[in-house]
């Protein structure tokens, strides 16, 4: 199948990981489907009146985008009140696993199906849709309260050695060589890692395998492989974590940051906060996988990339979805979803800095993401 994908993430908006599968199997057709264009509608592109919808929506998976996820349902049942959508953020692997196993409609993933989950799906859903709907910086956040300075700046290196025990002190040569006239506590670094199998650690540790190999010489995976630091359970559970202790150090999507020092990571000569357009920048500059299609939609991302104001740390979380689904009720509110975040008024609520502040997805995506949703039934 030829992709007709056309990539570029440079607009606002936010893209989460909602994804579908109560009941996924033989297709029953389904009439009612929401716009999702560029044009906030309550009716569905057949004309069908989204207040006509009923029904329970129920998704699990990625904590990372639980804030956009709140104002996408909250957005949602504004305009199909008589649906009861929900979503319990229990990170991507407890998403997909529940997305496999019938127990939710819909989940989110920070990272693509693997090939035994994608066979597993075709066995329930004809095929499964990845939906790349929330883009964001993963932010390597900090507890250091007295010091005065916007970010700390790092090297993939040198945070490498800081989460691998390697640097234990934050007035180590080696932070401060980057970071002249900041005054560096000799305060003990405590690496804070995800408890639960997450997809924002394996993105985490993606970024490490491929821009520092030889200080990183782990398997990129969504658990984490360093014993002796302390742990937090989902996105809520790491943030907790670093802010209880001063000297603490972790990661988690950017959106949950809050009141915590941020990293400037070093991209090419220059040290590049984490922002929206920072995230978009390197998307943008990143391929397809090779098994990506019309209907999963999914990407390689480039971290090594030097282009100018990228951030290569970077997540994006995929809605899963079923394309056919045994309830037509269910193939109709899931539609409707799925429409309702891909439109720019579900993009632009979730990129609001009070909601999620996520990265855009473009006009050119979004046609291909419609183009995927408008084959569920």
């Amino acid at each position: 199948m030829k992709l007709s994908i056309r990539r570029g993430v440079t607009t606002a908006i936010a893209a989460s990981t909602v994804l579908v599968l109560a009941a996924c199997g033989g297709g029953s057709s389904d009439p009612e489907t929401t716009d999702g264009g560029s044009e906030s509608s309550s009716t569905s592109e057949g004309g069908a009146d989204l207040a006509d919808l009923s029904g329970t929506l129920a998704g699990a998976g990625a904590s990372s985008q639980e804030n956009a996820m709140n104002g996408w349902l909250a957005g949602f049942q504004e305009q199909a009140p008589g649906v009861q959508p929900s979503y319990d953020a229990v990170g991507s692997s407890g998403g997909r696993e529940q997305f496999l196993s019938g127990g939710v409609q819909f989940a989110g993933s920070d990272s693509p199906l693997k090939e035994e989950e994608i066979a597993t799906a075709q066995e329930m859903c004809t095929e499964p849709l990845e939906l790349p709907l929330y883009i964001s910086p993963i932010a390597v956040v900090y507890n250091l309260p007295d010091v005065d300075a916007d970010n700390i700046n790092l090297d993939s290196d040198t945070i490498a050695k800081m989460f691998a025990g390697e640097i234990t002190s934050w007035d180590d040569e080696a932070i401060a060589a980057q970071n002249e006239g900041v005054e560096l506590p000799a305060v003990d670094i405590i690496p804070v890692n995800r408890a639960d199998g997450s997809g924002t650690t394996e993105n985490f540790q993606e970024y490490l395998v491929a821009t520092a190999p030889d200080s990183w010489p782990y398997e990129a995976s969504d658990t984490w492989p360093v014993s002796g630091g302390q742990s937090g359970n989902g996105t809520s559970g790491m943030i907790s974590t670093v802010e209880s202790t001063e000297g603490t150090i972790g990661y988690a999507d950017a959106s949950r940051a809050g009141d915590l020092g941020t990293v400037a990571l070093k991209v090419g000569e220059e040290y590049v906060p984490f922002s929206p357009e920072a995230a978009a920048t390197a998307v943008d500059a990143s391929p397809l996988t090779e098994d990506a299609t019309d209907l999963r939609i999914t990407y390689e991302l480039d971290r090594t990339t030097t282009e100018a104001g990228a951030y290569p740390l970077v997540l994006i979380s995929y809605s899963l979805a079923c394309q056919t689904y045994e309830n037509a009720s269910d193939a109709a509110n899931v539609k409707a979803f799925l429409s309702y975040v891909a439109s720019p008024e579900g993009q632009d609520r979730a990129a609001m800095p009070d909601v999620a502040g996520s990265a855009p997805i473009s006009e050119d995506l979004r046609t291909d993401i419609l183009a995927a949703i408008d084959q569920i039934s």
